[in-house]
């Protein structure tokens, strides 16, 4: 799954920022590909008001 970061994570919470960090998020516009499985789903659930997911 391709996982893009389209809003600022400033003002979010620390285990949120953890969170997008941990998937390889750091700024705006940052793209990574991750795989899909159960653990991948939970970060995306986790901070799912920040990102843009595709298949």
């Amino acid at each position: 799954m391709q996982i893009k970061l389209v809003k600022s994570l400033i003002g979010c919470k620390k285990d949120q920022i953890a969170t997008a960090e941990s998937l390889g998020l750091k700024k705006i516009g940052d793209v990574v590909n991750q795989p899909d499985n159960a653990a991948t789903q939970g970060k995306v659930a986790k901070i799912i008001h920040l990102i843009e997911v595709t298949a």
